[in-house]
C-alpha cells in the first residue's frame, strides 16, 4: 500500500498559512534537504482547488532551475474540487474523479511511490481525521506568527500521535513527523 504524506512550514504558535510572511532568514540547507527527501519518495501530489490555482498560475513559468518547480511541474497531480471541471490547464494535473476519501483510498491501493499533499491544509486535516494520512511531517520554524490559519482548530476531536522522526536544524528549525497512534498504544 502507497504511503500519504504532507509537510506544513509551522510557526511555533501553530501557524500554517502563508509561511512567506514569517520565514525570515530560517530556511537553511538542513531544511531543504529534508524537503528533498520527502519529496524525493512522492510520485502523486494532491492539491485542493485553492492551492491548485494559486500554483498552476506560478510554477508552470518557475526558473527551469528551481529544485520545487523541476518537482512539481512533471508530477502527477490530482485535485479535489467542487467547483472546476473539464481539463486542467496544467501538465499531469486531473479532477479527482470520487469523492475524496474514497479517491484516496482507492489511490493508495495502487502501485507507485508516495503520495504528497501539497498546498492545501484542509486536504491535510480532512485526511488525518480520516484516519488516511500516514505522516505529517511539521517544518517548525523559530517564530511566533501571531496571526494566520492554524493546522488544528479548538473544535477537532482529540486524536493521539505518534512521533516517527526528529532533526533540529543549524538555524533552529524542527523538523517533525508524525503518524496516528494505533489503538493499542
Amino acid at each position: 500500500m502507497r504511503r500519504l504524506t504532507a509537510g506544513l512550514f509551522s510557526s511555533v504558535d501553530g501557524v500554517v498559512e502563508s509561511p512567506h510572511l514569517w520565514q525570515f532568514d530560517s530556511f537553511d540547507a538542513e531544511l531543504g534537504a529534508g524537503m528533498g527527501a520527502m519529496i524525493s519518495r512522492v510520485d502523486t501530489v494532491l492539491l485542493g482547488r485553492h492551492g491548485y490555482e494559486e500554483w498552476a498560475e506560478y510554477w508552470p513559468s518557475a526558473e527551469a532551475a528551481d529544485p520545487f518547480g523541476s518537482f512539481i511541474n512533471p508530477v502527477r497531480k490530482f485535485v479535489a474540487s467542487r467547483t472546476l471541471s473539464g481539463n486542467l490547464g496544467w501538465t499531469n494535473a486531473s479532477l479527482m474523479d470520487a469523492p475524496l476519501e474514497d479517491f484516496v483510498r482507492t489511490l493508495k491501493q495502487t502501485d507507485g511511490g508516495d503520495i504528497g499533499i501539497c498546498a492545501s491544509i484542509s486536504l491535510v486535516r480532512q485526511l488525518l481525521f480520516a484516519g488516511l494520512l500516514d505522516s505529517l511531517t511539521l517544518m517548525i520554524h523559530p517564530v511566533v506568527a501571531g496571526t494566520g490559519r492554524h493546522l488544528f482548530e479548538p473544535s477537532d476531536p482529540v486524536t493521539r500521535l505518534e512521533l516517527q522522526e526528529v532533526t533540529t536544524t543549524s538555524k533552529g528549525n524542527v523538523l517533525a513527523s508524525y503518524g496516528l497512534r494505533g489503538e493499542e498504544g
